[in-house]
């Protein structure tokens, strides 16, 4: 990432880099802003590095990008149905026309997160969200520790409490593209532990009930090419590839992986672990003209997001089989996801 020396945040203060390293040589890179996690530049078995992590040339660049590249989105990521809370009848401030998305128009990803301590291994932010902010009640403190190991797992832990009964449901939105940014991400292959997938409609509200992925696209049990059955029905075609949440066989465990992607030439391996009930798996079917690192801007589809979350619209619907997106005062939320990256030797 170029230094950026001369800009500074919409606050006037200067951006704050972060950057971690492990003994194998792997550096991952984070930015308070939007408690961002900038770049992860993996070491290849044939001693070459690469970079695993979709971003930016510069961190001013962030605030001219809309794909939420790499932040901490919050306080609840994914959407929310016309932008209201039907349980306690409060309406939320909207931002994806009558809906809200990723928290609202001026969500965590869009502030500076105080840094509470950092390592070469770990940092730890914390925002502090006030009673009302993007209309949601209650005083919200919430927490984001970073950590990178020697395994090249780049570890994300989220804590929150509020002193009001509010959804919570934060994630980090970042796009993974393992061939080091070469190509289409759609050549990647993939495979998700779910049984169940949420169909939307074309602005990615629930539009039916989870649906069994079996004999349908979406079913990414085994390994395949996210090519093979691109735009292959009615589902993907409402928002124009894959951005849908899966109910995960998992069920927060993390021991085990809920989702897993291999570059086209098959030398890196992303596997995903979290405590989260669902993933959201994003195509980047909206990326195109994103401010890009490598060049002026990234192209539709040249990165993938696996979202650790809750299923989108969840505070309005208690019948999915989930844990309760809404924390109560005196309760703290946790979630746990890792990211683990194995290179392998070439063919």
């Amino acid at each position: 990432m170029v230094s950026d020396v001369n800009s500074h945040a919409p606050d006037g203060q200067p951006w704050r880099i972060t950057v971690l390293r492990n003994r194998n040589g792997m550096v991952a890179t984070f930015m308070d802003w939007g408690a961002t996690w900038l770049s992860a530049r993996v070491p290849m078995q044939d001693g070459s590095v690469r970079e695993a992590l979709l971003g930016c040339a510069t961190p001013s660049d962030y605030l001219h990008q809309d794909a939420y590249l790499g932040a901490t989105v919050g306080r609840y990521a994914n959407r929310i149905a016309s932008a209201e809370l039907k349980k306690i009848n409060l309406l939320l401030a909207a931002n994806q026309g009558p809906h809200q998305l990723h928290g609202g128009p001026e969500g965590f990803d869009k502030r500076r997160w105080q840094i509470l301590s950092q390592s070469d291994s770990e940092v730890h932010y914390r925002i502090d969200s006030p009673d009302g902010d993007q209309g949601y009640p209650g005083n919200l403190i919430a927490d984001v520790i970073y950590q990178l190991d020697d395994d090249n797992c780049v570890s994300i832990r989220y804590t929150a409490h509020t002193d009001k009964a509010c959804p919570v449901g934060l994630t980090n939105h970042a796009y993974f593209n393992l061939d080091a940014h070469h190509g289409d991400a759609r050549q990647h292959r993939l495979q998700l532990q779910a049984d169940r997938y949420l169909p939307v409609d074309s602005a990615g509200i629930p539009a039916a009930p989870l649906k069994a992925v079996d004999g349908t696209s979406f079913d990414f049990r085994q390994p395949k090419c996210i090519a093979d059955d691109f735009l292959a029905d009615d589902d993907q075609k409402a928002v124009k590839g894959y951005d849908h949440g899966f109910l995960l066989n998992t069920a927060g465990d993390c021991s085990q992986p809920a989702a897993q992607l291999w570059s086209a030439d098959g030398r890196l391996q992303l596997s995903v672990f979290t405590s989260a009930p669902a993933l959201q798996f994003y195509s980047g079917n909206y990326l195109a003209g994103t401010r890009a690192r490598e060049q002026d801007s990234y192209t539709a589809f040249q990165g993938i997001a696996l979202e650790s979350e809750f299923l989108p619209d969840s505070p309005n619907h208690s019948e999915w089989p989930q844990p309760d997106c809404w924390l109560q005062p005196g309760d703290t939320w946790r979630s746990v996801t890792r990211y683990r990256f194995t290179p392998h030797a070439a063919g």
